[in-house]
C-alpha cells in the first residue's frame, strides 16, 4: 500500500506498506535503499523495494515498511546524514505507531544499513538489523566535500539550489559515520551481514569489520555477487531465512 510519512517541519517522504495476508500482531521490519547511483540517480532509488517489501511480506508474514529518503524518488528534502538519519527514526516510529507490531527490526543496503546500524545502536527499540553491502565509514564522501556536493548533484539528491549550506558540517557528518562502533554498541542484538564477492564499491574487509565487532553477527559472503545484493537469489533467500527463524 503506497502512503505518505511526515516529519514534523512537514516534509514528506514517499513511503510504501506491506502487510501479510494474515492479520493479527508480529514482527515489523523497516527496509531501506542504499545511496543513489548512476545513471538515473535519485528518480530509481528505492525502486523495487516495495516489490521486495511486499514479497518479505508474503512470504515471512511480517510488516514491512519501506520508504524513500530524503532528496530520492517522491520524497521532498535534501540528502544529508542528519536528514537520512531522522528519516530512519521516523520510520521507526511509524512502525511502532502501528498496535499490531510487536517489535521492530531494520534492513538496510549500502549506507542505508550503515546508517541502519546507527540508529539502531542508539535505540533499543530496535531488535535487530540485517546489512547487505554496508561500508564501514563513509571516508571516500568527506576526503573532498566539494567533489561530493558535485557528485550529489549529478545524482539529483538535493532539491533546494542552496544545498548542502554548510558544506563543512555537512562532511563532518558523513565523517562521523562509523559503522563499526555502531556495529559494537548494536551487540549482542541480532545481526545479519551479506557482502557479494564482487562488489567494486564496498570491500568484503569492512564486512569482516563489522562482524568482528558485533562479535556474533551472522555474516554471509556470497560468491560472484556484486552491489546489488537485492536482486541476487541466494541473497534474498539469506534473508528470508535469517528473518523466519528470529520469531521464537
Amino acid at each position: 500500500m503506497d502512503q505518505r510519512i511526515e516529519h514534523v517541519d512537514g516534509t514528506v517522504l514517499a513511503a510504501h506498506w506491506a502487510r501479510p495476508s494474515v492479520s493479527g500482531s508480529g514482527p515489523a521490519l523497516v527496509l531501506c535503499h542504499d545511496f543513489p547511483t548512476p545513471p538515473r540517480g535519485s528518480v530509481a532509488s528505492g525502486l523495487t523495494f516495495p516489490e521486495f517489501a511486499d514479497r518479505i511480506a508474503a512470504q515471512v508474514g511480517w510488516r514491512v515498511l519501506t520508504f524513500n529518503f530524503q532528496g530520492t524518488g517522491g520524497s521532498e528534502g535534501d540528502f544529508s546524514i542528519a536528514a537520512w538519519n531522522a528519516d530512519l527514526r521516523l520510520a521507526v516510529d511509524t512502525v511502532l505507531a502501528d498496535p499490531e507490531v510487536v517489535d521492530v527490526w531494520m534492513l538496510g543496503t549500502g549506507v542505508g544499513g550503515a546508517l541502519t546500524l546507527g540508529v539502531g545502536a542508539r535505540d533499543p527499540r530496535v531488535r535487530g538489523i540485517a546489512a547487505l553491502g554496508a561500508p564501514a565509514n563513509l571516508s571516500d564522501w568527506s576526503r573532498d566535500a566539494n567533489r561530493f556536493v558535485r557528485h550529489c548533484r549529478r545524482m539529483g539528491v538535493f532539491r533546494a539550489e542552496d544545498a548542502p549550506g554548510d558544506v563543512a558540517a555537512w562532511a563532518r557528518d558523513i565523517a562521523a559515520v562509523d559503522a563499526v562502533s555502531s556495529a559494537r554498541a548494536f551487540a549482542p542484538r541480532p545481526l545479519l551481514l551479506l557482502h557479494g564477492t564482487d562488489d567494486d564499491v564496498v570491500s568484503v574487509a569492512d564486512a569482516e569489520l563489522l562482524a568482528d565487532a558485533h562479535g556474533g553477527a551472522e555474516l554471509r559472503i556470497v560468491e560472484n555477487a556484486g552491489r546489488r545484493l537485492r536482486h541476487d537469489p541466494r541473497a534474498v533467500a539469506s534473508v528470508l531465512g535469517w528473518l523466519d527463524r528470529q520469531v521464537i
